[in-house]
């Protein structure tokens, strides 16, 4: 019995807006089983979510994932902090990156993969000035025209 994974891909629109990406990479996440059921759901908000290192580990912050209607007692924080998972190669490539100003790493999109595991895209960011917000809205307007 192949039990094929629900298609899941939340973008985080504000993201692309506020921040210009460098580099991409694809973490996996610590979850519980209401979590995940909660994320197959579709009940996740990205928005405000952003990445920290604490103590050598990679923690998402801030990332709401909704209860789960039929859980139990033992259900999850919605705004828990999750560890992500990535090489140590990749985490100490990151941490060094960190050190330079101006720069973060915030969560790009949240899917589920072939396999049916929960991942995160996450992006090392620069944040844009407002010149540069102006610049993405005037190309999206002249897109839009030239779509019509």
């Amino acid at each position: 019995m192949s039990k094929s994974p629900t298609k899941v891909d939340i973008p985080n629109k504000k993201a692309r807006f506020e921040y210009s990406f460098l580099q991409n990479y694809e973490a996996g996440m610590v979850l519980t089983g209401s979590e995940i059921k909660s994320i197959r759901a579709g009940k996740v908000n990205l928005t405000d979510a952003y990445c920290q290192f604490v103590g050598g580990k990679l923690l998402v912050k801030n990332l709401h994932i909704s209860g789960y209607k039929f859980a139990t007692y033992n259900d999850h924080d919605p705004l828990r902090e999750r560890m992500l998972l990535l090489k140590k190669i990749e985490l100490r490539k990151l941490e060094s990156k960190l050190k330079d100003k101006g720069l973060t790493i915030i969560p790009t999109r949240l899917f589920i993969n072939d396999r049916g595991y929960a991942k995160l895209e996450i992006a090392l960011a620069k944040g844009k000035k407002l010149y540069d917000k102006r610049e993405t809205i005037k190309e999206r307007d002249i897109s839009r025209r030239d779509d019509d």
